[in-house]
């Protein structure tokens, strides 16, 4: 039997190879998307609606603090809770561009203040004044007023910034909910408590 000259002989078709290389394209494509969207600065990325105020369960748990601390006999006083990141941006500012001292190392968009889940707090010695001492004991039971606090804080779930290596922030107290700044610049958000939603 005579074998049939190669330029007759019928060609496979190429079907299979180029669904294959469609394939490999598009997984290709998908992922290229997905690595610009993660390095795409945040403020292209679409954002979920504006924040305005103290998540709520942060917002609930700084009240049970402050309840918490006066069965202690200590009053605290939040005095800074959700901020602006144009707010952020002029503390940033401080100690830079005008005068003061350095507070935060921050800009805004880059503290958890911008996002409502983040407060800072000081202490009540009397007649409306506040202090920031660490080492005052005004209701005289042998231990700081100010670690206490922040031992109650802790048990209530927050986290606080005097624990921070590079640049600890002794008034700072905040519920992260397990999400980065990086994440929560992308536009993802803790969740809300059922009666918020």
């Amino acid at each position: 039997m005579q074998s049939i000259p190669q330029h007759v002989r019928p060609r496979k078709p190429k079907k299979r190879r180029s669904i294959r290389r469609f394939m490999l394209w598009f997984t290709f494509l998908v992922l290229l998307a997905a690595a610009v969207i993660e390095l795409m600065p945040a403020e292209i990325v679409r954002h979920p609606e504006p924040i305005t105020g103290l998540h709520p369960v942060v917002a609930a748990k700084a009240q049970q603090l402050k309840e918490a601390g006066k069965k202690r006999g200590i009053t605290i006083r939040i005095t800074d809770e959700f901020r602006s990141a144009a707010e952020q941006d002029a503390l940033y500012r401080k100690g830079r561009e005008t005068s003061g001292s350095i507070v935060t190392n921050v800009k805004g968009g880059h503290s958890y203040h911008n996002y409502g889940l983040a407060v800072d707090f000081a202490i009540e010695k009397g007649e409306g004044e506040i202090i920031w001492d660490l080492d005052y004991d005004g209701n005289r039971d042998g231990q700081s007023d100010w670690m206490e606090i922040v031992w109650l804080a802790k048990s209530l779930g927050f986290s606080w910034g005097g624990d921070w290596k590079g640049f600890p922030d002794y008034p700072h107290l905040q519920m992260d909910f397990g999400l980065s700044i990086r994440e929560l610049r992308q536009g993802k958000r803790p969740p809300m408590p059922a009666a918020e939603q």
